[in-house]
């Protein structure tokens, strides 16, 4: 009886510690603690978060003190009653692994030559241009020079010789915050029809208010001069922002022009709202009609110039020479920024999704995906503020065939993107400190061409022989 007894005690014990541990919560990681208590207030991707000036010091000891202690005058709870000392210092661990996805970006020291080694090639560079401010856009003639607009406002023909003229008839432009001369693009027959596009920010006064908006001009380029200009496109509404102009310019192969627009700093209302230009990516006829087949239609029933919407300031577009699609590249706020393929109709978030938080440090949104919004092909947490854009064509670069290669402004380089097919499988930092990289483009002789600013210059790429 008395062995009965123990058995069932010790089968009743062994039952209950099994139960328990069943019962015991599994064992999160840092990523998910950190989801869990943290991305409330400090955003969905901890890389967005440290990407901040660390007011209470980023060594361990100080990251523990935070995690452990908070600050609650300041809205920072302390988690020690939440969680153990092993689970704080894998925390911070965590954010320091994630900072040194910041540091990744931040280069030591200036450039002491002209010559760049990659893993793909080594290339140098060829100065064509100098004393400018800041070259937005580049497009090539026929003759081997090219067109450089510079955002102060003025237009620049440069020739085969690198001489530079200043061209007169261009745009009034607002020179003014973001504002100024954006892109230069030239029709796809220009050797027949001289026709030159370039977009803007516009001003026009109501009352007290200055205004602004991107708008498209196209012109005929006789000698030095542009001549016959006339706006074929204007974003509405005007706005008192002097930010989130977009805005590239880009001919598809069927010959349809492609404008980006940015969200003009009013997120809440013009990139989900087919009402408002803004924040949108445009597709228009060369003369500024609207395509018949374009997607959406206004109050009245009329096509519009809206291609996609959902963007928050794309000011990079290339033309995908494999595919014929359009690839843009644009601005998150802090943390975020994207590169994406241009869908008819398609809806790419903002800012109802995004992987960046605010400027201030509070999330714009828990959401990075939704269903019926398109994923970016890849997003940069921190920001590298991407400018201009192009893909690799021709057979003079064989180690960077097919890549995308987009400007950074804020990390002062070129990112070297692999591509196969429609994914982005690797990245590459190159031309590391050269200064603000507004733009990159292919040029119709096989070169890559960049331009920097302040101080001004365009450079072409040439291969080093290895």
């Amino acid at each position: 009886m008395l062995n009965y007894t123990l058995g069932a005690a010790f089968l009743v014990v062994f039952l209950l510690s099994s139960f328990l541990v069943d019962r015991q919560p599994a064992v999160k990681t840092a990523r998910e603690n950190y989801e869990q208590y943290c991305s409330s207030c400090h955003g969905e991707k901890v890389e967005a978060f440290v990407d901040r000036n660390w007011k209470h010091g980023k060594e361990k000891s100080d990251l523990i003190k935070s995690i452990s202690g908070g600050y609650p005058d300041l809205g920072m709870p302390t988690w020690r009653p939440v969680l153990n000392e092993k689970e704080i210092s894998e925390m911070a661990d965590l954010i320091l692994e994630s900072l040194k996805n910041v540091d990744q970006y931040k280069f030591a020291t200036k450039p002491t030559s002209n010559v760049f080694t990659t893993e793909g090639l080594t290339v140098k560079l060829d100065t064509v241009a100098s004393g400018l401010q800041s070259p937005w856009g580049l497009a090539f003639l026929p003759d081997g020079g090219m067109l450089v607009s510079d955002r102060s406002g003025d237009v620049y023909r440069v020739d085969k010789a690198n001489r530079k003229t200043k061209l007169t008839g261009g745009p009034t432009v607002l020179v003014e915050g973001q504002g100024g001369l954006l892109d230069v693009e030239v029709h796809p027959d220009f050797a027949k029809n001289q026709l030159v596009y370039l977009s803007y920010s516009a001003m026009k006064q109501e009352g007290a208010d200055k205004l602004s908006t991107t708008a498209v001009m196209r012109a005929k380029l006789v000698g030095d001069a542009l001549t016959d200009q006339k706006i074929i496109f204007e974003a509405l509404p005007y706005a008192k922002t002097r930010h989130h102009y977009g805005s590239r310019l880009k001919f598809d192969q069927a010959n349809f022009l492609y404008v980006t627009v940015g969200d003009r700093g009013n997120e809440k209302q013009n990139p989900q709202s087919l009402g408002s230009d803004c924040g949108k990516v445009h597709r228009l006829l060369d003369d500024g009609r609207i395509p018949s087949d374009n997607p959406f239609t206004n109050d009245k029933k009329e096509r519009t110039s809206v291609y996609s919407y959902g963007h928050r300031n794309p000011q990079g577009m290339a033309l995908n020479p494999a595919t014929g699609q359009i690839w843009t590249n644009e601005h998150g706020p802090r943390g975020g920024d994207e590169v994406n393929i241009i869908k008819k109709a398609a809806n790419y978030g903002w800012p109802v999704i995004c992987y960046g938080i605010n400027y201030d440090g509070k999330p714009i949104t828990n959401l990075s995906a939704k269903e019926g919004m398109e994923q970016p092909l890849t997003y940069w947490l921190p920001s590298i503020a991407p400018s201009g854009m192009a893909f690799v064509d021709g057979t003079k670069y064989p180690g960077w065939k097919g890549n995308l290669m987009v400007g950074s402004l804020r990390f002062q380089y070129l990112n070297r993107c692999v591509v196969e097919g429609d994914k982005i499988v690797k990245q590459e930092n190159i031309l590391k400190n050269i200064g603000r990289l507004r733009n990159v483009d292919m040029g119709p002789d096989g070169y890559l061409y960049v331009s920097v600013e302040d101080p001004g210059y365009v450079f072409r790429l040439l291969p080093v022989n290895q």
